[in-house]
């Protein structure tokens, strides 16, 4: 069985706050383990804040798309905003720098299995049993 979640947001958080709440549900609904369901809930967060904030540079006029497919064997979090899109790097990402760019995509990074950016599009994947789904 597979749980998807297509919804397109406004780039005001404010604005989604009540469409960000409605998915956490849904996605607390369908996954049982607390762990994984911490992990979906930050991903997911700081992926749209990454998207507003710094792909759509707060234009409210200015989209993001989110796909969310959860699975028995994997949860995947797709956003894509209208910027103008960039190259990841994770080695250019230095921890000890203390500045904050580049920090959210890099903890999406350590918690997805599979992390792509294309253009403005980013994908996180994460591989789940079965026994932690429904």
């Amino acid at each position: 069985m597979c749980y998807t979640i297509e919804k397109t947001l406004e780039s005001d958080l404010m604005a989604i706050k009540t469409d960000l709440i409605n998915i956490q549900s849904n996605l607390q609904s369908i996954i049982k383990d607390d762990s994984l369901l911490f992990d979906a809930r930050l991903m997911l967060d700081e992926l749209i804040c990454n998207g507003i904030n710094h792909g759509n540079k707060k234009k409210k006029e200015k989209l993001v798309d989110l796909l969310i497919e959860v699975s028995e064997n994997h949860l995947k979090i797709e956003v894509e905003d209208e910027g103008e899109g960039f190259i990841y790097n994770r080695d250019n990402y230095d921890p000890f720098s203390l500045s904050t760019n580049g920090r959210g995509l890099q903890i999406v990074d350590g918690l997805s299995d599979e992390f792509y950016v294309k253009n403005n599009r980013v994908i996180a994947i994460k591989y789940i049993s079965n026994a932690i789904y429904m």
